[in-house]
């Protein structure tokens, strides 16, 4: 074998690598179990203790802190932790009518209300879908009238044709959706979100969000669609604001009266209660190891405020600790934000806070250098000039702002104000620059969090803004955002959600690692039993192909979902197939006499095309799945791709060294035992002259989908592909659906609504279109209000486990995706075996039996739809088990191509025909036939454990893909092959 030592060291150079992310896991959990046996079983001191331990290093060897840690464990999906994923869309309607100065033109508001529709129908581009839909109502109207004001001067000519109106809108929309990505983004980090998860769906108004954990629906509903408020302020002087902090100190420490909880200080700075002075005990350390934790605890009872918060300071040129100049008037760990919020509210603190105050905390954490370390926010005080309280500018003044480089070439912003804007622009930067020797910061400020406060070093007379700092390219091009956010407004909307919560991911870990565990000792078993010794190898391979599969998704930062644990599973059981196309041939060079060292080179060697060919059709559909799936969807496609990719080098190249060395050692090795040795041999069923009889039961069963497809009034659509909302429900006890539909009918008027079990009696999934349509950001709760008011009247206690959301246009895009994936995974497949095999006809049966199987697939869930005692509804993960079942189908269809090429090029020949052919594709099905048998009963078993023990959330998903098992199996001995005759032209 070539490469040994290569091999090796990827082998090890892998290891270490997995061994390393995977070690996060253990380190976390660590922390985490001596969280709970502190804690006692109450949650507030298990949060305050792993609270403590965000800055202890825990991770030793590296230095490593348990926040640092935590950041690198294996990410869990929201059905396996809980939380909430969401779909937002960015309402390019308005962000068009705001541009055009809200016209009430006839013609255009028409256009934009045609242009949703079609966009709602599965449209694209909106801006081009408006435009259009204007030139039909008004043919000689021209959009530039609309769009070339003032403000757009420098961007839009008055006599600008409609197609550049369209390219000056495609960029604002753009534009907006950035912006409003970026807002978002800021939002949610301040919602303090555990890893949050955000992507622009590209080449739509969409973005997508996940946040594990998050429970509280309606706080997310307002955080994520509330109208964002741009505003600049005035900000107070460090200086001017420490005898406040002081007073507040002093206050809190005559308030409370118990005895403080230990706390530490951000930002490496301590005050120590007996300190020369209480400024220059503000920049002390607490190195002393033996009396920290007693300095810190007196600290926490004569200096409430202080323990918490650092007042900024600097060493002087006398040696005197110093208040430091500039507008951040306080240093506070993220953990102890809250902590201050409270003090400042606490009614006895509040009466003491001058009017003219207003706290807010900057929005980003201040880089302090440590890896890992604690998070630390700076505090503001807001300049309050105005008795109404409002803002010294709007974000209504910016007309626009870009990211740009200064003569240094450092980034910076360029800012360009309104007229009415640089008027008054004028007047503060004039007020804030006055003393040359005191100049004051103006704050940029957004949802109440401080963006940035630059210092004002000049009076600006002509509203054009440079603001510097120390930025990076990314945070110049966010803060242009940002200011650009209060000039064109493009309300969000929640149009799609899922919310599960923690006990209902529990169950799904507890079910999806238990079918793991199980589905992976079946594989082992079976593998060792028929195979014996080689079994073994086999096995370790495929110990060895799930560490490597574990530790890549780790290091990669890929969420691990439940679809995601069956992909991990059922790429495993496929992984068998390439040690069985091995063993197989080995055992016909075996029957040939040859010596077992001979055989095993032999057998590696002629194995290798078909184990390349049928990986290589799997991956390429799992890529597929990939780019058009979503969610879930996507989960399993990134496990599928992984897992094979580690598969073929487990499989092929570890056990190839695994038996050199067995070979070099001269140890016997067994490929069967007397039971498995001679099973499927001399096997010669005519699969070619009975294709007709095949052909037959195919097509009746298609025409009985057929029927019952009609006679159910079409498929079973999820909300996936028709929009709606469904709700997973537990009651106290086993409920009948028909009767809970009824109470529901009653509230949930002139909709569909359909109640269905989810597995157990008392496990209800309920599914409505009531108030779908509706675009009012109280819809949500006005359907959930109706809900639980049907609910009730049933009489049972009941839990509200999880609930989806899906609108009309994300369904409208699925199924286009759907449709999209399917027929494009065709045409690749047909491409891939015309261009591997030569031979049109090839590429045209294995595309026939693909959409044989789809047909088939469809037909049994469209007979068996009522039948069963789980939901049979088409949804993306029926989209991902039909791109599956097209991949065993390819797969088995490629290895006996690839026998057929094989026996060809051993005759000289490059094709034949009539018996010869015939006789030919009966001998390839044939002596693939053990593969085929085996690796179907393999993967079979593996689902069937899945099925059995893998949660009702995913038992539709392994239901198509365990009759896509048999189907595809069926289609490629007993269709795709013999079709070839067929479609082959006679001599």
């Amino acid at each position: 074998m070539q490469g040994k030592g290569f091999i090796k060291f990827m082998a090890i150079l892998l290891g270490i690598v997995c061994v390393y992310s995977l070690s996060f896991n253990f380190v976390t959990s660590k922390v985490e179990k001596d969280a709970k046996t502190y804690a006692k079983g109450d949650p507030a001191k298990e949060k305050a203790y792993l609270d403590s331990m965000a800055t202890v290093q825990v991770y030793p060897v590296f230095g490593y802190t348990y926040a640092f840690c935590k950041g690198k464990e294996i990410n869990l999906g929201l059905d396996l932790k809980g939380g909430m994923n969401v779909t937002m869309e960015i309402s390019l309607g308005e962000l068009v009518k705001s541009l055009a100065g809200n016209t009430d033109d006839v013609n255009f508001n028409k256009a934009l209300s045609e242009a949703q529709t079609k966009l709602n129908a599965g449209g694209k581009d909106f801006m081009a879908l408006f435009v259009s839909e204007y030139e039909k109502l008004s043919p000689n109207g021209k959009l530039a009238d609309f769009f070339a004001n003032q403000d757009n001067a420098s961007l839009l000519k008055p006599n600008a044709t409609n197609a550049e109106v369209k390219t000056f809108l495609s960029g604002h929309a753009n534009t907006a959706i950035d912006r409003s990505f970026t807002i978002i983004r800021s939002r949610i980090d301040g919602f303090g979100v555990v890893s949050p998860n955000m992507q622009k769906q590209e080449g739509t108004n969409r973005i997508l969000i996940e946040m594990p954990g998050v429970q509280d629906k309606e706080r997310v509903h307002k955080l994520l669609q509330g109208s964002a408020e741009l505003q600049f302020w005035q900000v107070y002087n460090n200086e001017e604001v420490y005898s406040t902090m002081e007073n507040i100190n002093k206050t809190l420490a005559s308030v409370l009266k118990v005895t403080a909880p230990a706390a530490t200080a951000a930002a490496g700075t301590d005050t120590a209660a007996k300190s020369e002075s209480k400024l220059a005990g503000l920049a002390k350390s607490t190195d002393s190891k033996d009396s920290a934790a007693v300095k810190t605890q007196e600290l926490a009872k004569s200096n409430p405020l202080f323990a918490v918060l650092n007042i900024p300071t600097y060493q002087a040129e006398n040696g005197q600790t110093s208040l430091r100049p500039g507008p951040v008037v306080g240093w506070v760990a993220q953990k102890d934000t809250a902590k201050v919020n409270a003090f400042f509210a606490r009614p006895e603190i509040a009466s003491i806070i001058p009017h003219s105050f207003k706290f807010m905390w900057g929005v980003k954490p201040m880089e302090t250098g440590v890896a890992g370390g604690a998070k630390i926010f700076e505090l503001y005080a807001i300049k309050v000039t105005s008795t109404d309280g409002k803002p010294d500018l709007g974000g209504a003044a910016i007309s626009n702002a870009r990211a740009d480089y200064d003569q240094k070439g450092r980034p910076e912003v360029t800012m360009y104000m309104t007229g009415d804007g640089a008027a008054k622009w004028k007047g503060i930067t004039a007020a804030a620059s006055a003393d040359a020797s005191n100049k004051k910061a103006i704050a940029i400020v957004l949802d109440n969090m401080v963006y940035s406060a630059p210092t004002v070093q000049n009076e600006i007379p002509n509203g054009i803004s440079s603001i510097t700092g120390s930025f990076t390219v990314n945070d110049t091009q966010d803060l242009a955002n940002i200011l650009k956010a209060g000039q064109l407004p493009a309300p969000a909307r929640i149009v799609g959600e899922f919310v599960v919560g923690p006990s209902l991911g529990q169950e799904a870990i507890h079910n999806g690692l238990l079918s793991f565990v199980l589905a992976f000792v079946v594989i082992l078993i079976f593998m060792a039993l028929y195979y014996n010794k080689a079994g073994w190898v086999a096995n370790l391979a495929l110990v060895i192909n799930l560490f490597f599969i574990m530790g890549i998704l780790v290091s990669l930062g890929a969420v691990l979902t439940l679809p995601g644990i069956a992909g991990i599973v059922l790429v495993i059981g496929l992984s068998v197939d390439a040690n069985i196309l091995i063993f197989e041939r080995v055992r016909e060079e075996l029957t040939l006499g040859k010596p077992t060292p001979l055989a095993i080179k032999e057998g590696f060697k002629h194995a290798m095309s078909s184990i390349i060919d049928s990986n290589v059709t799997v991956l390429v559909l799992g890529v597929i799945l990939y780019i058009f799936g979503s969610g879930p969807v996507q989960g399993f496609a990134t496990t599928l791709c992984i897992g094979i990719l580690s598969s073929l080098f487990c499989a092929v190249l570890i056990s190839r060294l695994v038996f050199d060395y067995l070979i070099e050692r001269k140890s016997d090795i067994t490929f069967g035992n007397k039971m498995t040795i001679h099973a499927f041999k001399n096997m010669a069923f005519n699969f070619v002259g009975h294709r007709k009889v095949y052909y037959t039961i195919s097509s009746i069963i298609i025409v009985l989908g057929f029927i019952f497809y009609f006679k159910n009034g079409g498929l079973n659509l999820g909300i996936d592909f028709k929009g709606g909302r469904t709700y997973i429900v537990h009651f106290d006890k086993d409920m009948e659906t028909e009767d809970v539909k009824a109470k529901l009918d009653g509230v949930f008027t002139e909709s569909e609504t359909i109640v269905k079990t989810a597995g157990a009696n008392n496990e209800l999934k309920i599914t409505t279109t009531y108030h779908i349509t509706d675009q009012e950001t109280t819809a949500d709760k006005l359907v959930e209000d109706a809900l639980k008011s049907g609910l009730e009247k049933t009489g049972v206690k009941y839990t509200i486990e999880s609930n989806e959301k899906v609108g009309p246009i994300i369904a409208s895009d699925i199924v286009y995706g759907a449709y999209g994936a399917i027929l494009f995974s065709c045409l690749v497949m047909f491409i891939y075996i015309v261009v591997r095999f030569k031979k049109l006809n090839y590429g045209l049966g294995a595309v026939i039996a693909l959409f044989h199987d789809v047909l088939l697939v469809l037909s049994f869930y469209t007979i068996l739809d009522g039948v069963l005692p789980f939901s049979l509804e088409i949804g993306q993960d029926f989209i991902a088990a039909i791109l599956t079942v097209m991949g065993y189908t390819m797969t088995e269809t490629v290895v006996v191509f690839d026998r057929i090429r094989e026996k060809l090029a051993e005759s000289g020949k490059e094709d034949t025909h009539g018996e010869a052919r015939n006789t030919l594709i009966n001998f390839a099905l044939n002596s693939t036939l053990s593969r085929t048998i085996l690796t179907s009963l393999t993967v079979f078993f593996v689902l069937l454990v899945i099925f059995i023990f893998g949660g009702a959330s995913i038992r539709g998903f392994i239901f198509a893909l365990l009759i896509g098992r048999i189907i595809g199996t069926y289609s490629s001995l007993c269709i795709s092959t013999p079709i070839v005759i067929d479609l082959g032209k006679k001599k």
